[in-house]
């Protein structure tokens, strides 16, 4: 068996410091690191250090001065999170937290959007585009198991995106990014409050014919949150949402057609191929209806009405099965909460109860050509979801915080399947109904006024997809009533410290054990999901952050993780595409004149191909990538203008994050390529 503890890595950090004066004090912040607020690892306001996970914030202004255009741009900066594309865009990124690897590791991270779940009831990633950068306030990463909480898919963590509200002063925001391959990303919003109304409207338009030929994709996004306080008891607010994403998918490489020209596509391909007509064209409108009623010494109720509709048309001409395919993917959901915060014997409390509502429906339509005249199947899934969770926070002592959660809730799966190419096929009015319960217990020791210690055991479930629990690709066709939930247990201990008053340090242990894993078995198309494997996942995360007033501010984290089954065919061999080492830094120095200059440093170790199981084919190989910006940030009285030049991929690193084993089936091995040397820049003005 392998050892369940292994060495803590070291982390060494150098500060680099430039032969220039640094710019006058006054020109720059020298406030102290604040501590921050988040909701989503309670779902109510909390301070970070209370809470007894690792958790990240990146706030609107670093997203701003980032230069990124995604979202999945700032989260692979983070510590423990892996980024791998099908389609070398973001339409399609997969977010790996906590090295779950595999080909669905999204099933294992929960994806919230304003509070309300974005995960697809299919096996397959969201589309990160859907979400505007102009459009996010905040985004939280909760890491470790949240399912006493949240329920299906928080197993190994959350990441909430928070969308801007109004508040104040009427302001504007615009901005305009250039780069290469095409790109040109265009945003522009404004905000504010009038007596009791409040307002935040954005638009976003972004486009690119890619790095790679066929990769091309252009969005086009709006947003608007309105809100009204009735009196001081009473609150509504209205969040609408809106994208359009049209995009192309150039498939896979050889290693010998990478060397030949990484950036082109080949037809005919194995595993992922590519055609000239492969694209999806995906329409998205989210909505989120929010009355909040403030009681004073009873607490404060908050009644949230959710509704997500997706549509999503699929060309893959390329392709054995599955060529021309419609979904139609419908969320409701009506999630009621309870708030109170009362002494209890002299002592701070915090108690939490709330009840998760879903109604998911996908329909699916097969085509067998591109003008959708000529229907071969159909398919109507509904997953519908009855959740109810509690969670107390006692302070124990001044310092010392004892928190615990619990969930309950039944969720179940019908499904029916029309083949109209074989009327023999197919499957009418099956159901699946799955039980699961969750607890979480916590404790948080307080330290000064700042640093903190924790830990936490969870136990964590995740339900099938809906097109695992139903097989209607390949052979057999059929609904598979005896495919079970995988569960789990989550442990996480860590300490986030501020040993001066510029310099913090977070440190965090955790092990997440599963059974019952989902996998398919036997080969494509007569094999079926199965529930057969355990598996262990296991880490140490290290983070820290510090500030040299007028000079400089340094960011960085390493991950060192492991990810292998524990019984079964495979025991001790490691779960694919889970790099042991990951690691991330950046360097802020002021300059004078207003101007940052900011290296950046991204590096993941090895791993194994996908579908290789057994470990006895070659790796994919580990990257180091560095970036270069230069931003301009001048001071300006009633205005506030900033802008950016970067070289992203400086050396031109050649590397891949997803690559599959064909070997095994007597094929070449297949790669996506990442992105070479890559130049961006952009202003903004806010006024």
């Amino acid at each position: 068996m392998k050892q369940a503890a292994f060495a803590l890595p070291a982390f060494l950090v150098l500060s680099v410091f430039l032969a220039v004066p640094p710019a006058p004090a006054a020109d720059r912040e020298e406030t102290p690191m604040m501590e921050e607020v988040v909701v989503t690892a309670t779902r109510v306001s909390d301070e970070v250090r209370k809470v007894p996970a690792n958790v990240s914030v990146i706030t609107s202004k670093e997203l701003e001065e980032s230069g990124a255009t995604t979202v999945v741009e700032a989260l692979e900066k983070l510590e423990s999170i892996s980024i791998r594309s099908y389609s070398g865009n973001p339409s399609q990124a997969v977010v790996d937290l906590r090295g779950f690897g595999g080909d669905n590791p999204y099933g294992k991270t929960l994806i919230l959007l304003d509070g309300r779940r974005l995960n697809r009831p299919d096996m397959s990633p969201i589309n990160w585009l859907q979400i505007p950068i102009a459009n996010v306030e905040r985004i939280e990463v909760v890491r470790g198991g949240a399912s006493a909480l949240y329920g299906d898919s928080a197993v190994g963590g959350v990441i909430h995106i928070i969308t801007k509200k109004g508040a104040g002063k009427p302001s504007g925001q615009a901005s305009v990014i250039l780069g290469s391959y095409g790109l040109h990303d265009e945003r522009a919003g404004i905000s504010g409050s009038e007596g009791k109304f409040t307002y935040a409207l954005n638009g976003e338009n972004q486009r690119t014919f890619g790095y790679r030929e066929r990769s091309k994709f252009t969005a086009r996004s709006a947003g608007m949150d309105l809100g009204y306080d009735f009196s001081e008891f009473l609150a509504a607010s209205l969040s609408l949402s809106a994208n359009r994403t049209d995009y192309n998918l150039p498939g896979t490489l050889t290693k010998s057609q990478m060397e030949q020209d990484r950036r082109q596509y080949q037809p005919g391909g194995a595993w992922s191929p590519a055609h000239s007509d492969n694209e999806m064209t995906e329409d998205y409108r989210n909505g989120t209806f929010r009355i909040e009623s403030f009681l004073g010494a009873f607490g404060e109720i908050s009644l949230d009405f959710l509704y997500g509709d997706k549509d999503i048309s699929a060309d893959m001409p390329a392709y054995y099965s599955n060529r021309y395919n419609d979904y139609d993917i419908r969320t409701l959901g009506f999630t009621p909460k309870y708030v109170l915060e009362r002494n209890i014997l002299g002592r701070s409390n915090k108690f939490i109860a709330g009840m998760d509502l879903y109604r998911e429906t996908m329909d699916v339509e097969k085509f067998g050509n591109i003008d959708r005249t000529d229907k071969t199947d159909e398919a109507d899934f509904t997953r519908s979801s009855l959740g109810l969770y509690a969670r107390d926070e006692f302070s124990l002592l001044d310092n010392l915080i004892l928190s615990a959660a619990c969930r309950t809730e039944r969720a179940k799966i019908e499904g029916s399947f029309t083949s109209y190419t074989n009327p023999a096929e197919g499957f009418s009015d099956q159901e699946k109904v799955h039980h699961a319960e969750a607890y979480e217990l916590g404790l948080t020791f307080l330290l000064g006024e700042r640093s903190s210690v924790f830990a936490r055991y969870a136990t964590v479930y995740r339900y099938p997809f809906l097109d695992e629990q139903a097989s209607y690709t390949g052979t057999p066709i059929e609904f598979l009533t005896d495919l079970e939930k995988e569960k789990g247990r989550s442990w996480d201990v860590g300490t986030r410290l501020y040993p001066l008053e510029n310099l913090m340090v977070g440190l965090t242990l955790y092990r997440i054990d599963l059974e019952d894993e989902i996998k398919y078995q036997g080969t494509w198309p007569t094999g079926k999901n199965v529930n057969l494997d355990k598996t262990r996942h296991q880490g140490v995360e290290l983070k820290t952050r510090y500030k040299l007033p007028g000079w400089f501010e340094f960011t960085g984290n390493a991950t060192c993780q492991e990810a292998f089954f524990t019984e079964g065919p495979y025991e001790d061999r490691d779960i694919p595409l889970v790099p042991k080492w990951m690691a991330n830094g950046a360097l802020e120095i002021f300059l004078p004149l207003h101007f940052v200059l900011r290296p950046e440093i991204r590096y993941a170790g090895d791993s194994w191909l996908a579908d290789d199981l057994d470990n006895n084919a070659e790796k994919l190989k580990g990257y180091t990538v560095c970036n270069l910006f230069l931003f301009y940030r001048p001071q300006m009285e009633g205005i506030r203008f900033s802008a950016f030049f970067g070289v992203e991929n400086l050396t031109d690193e050649m590397y891949s994050t997803y690559g599959y084993d064909l070997e095994q089936w007597g094929m070449e091995n297949t790669y996506y390529p990442a992105p070479g040397i890559t130049i961006k820049g952009g202003v903004t003005v806010e006024f």
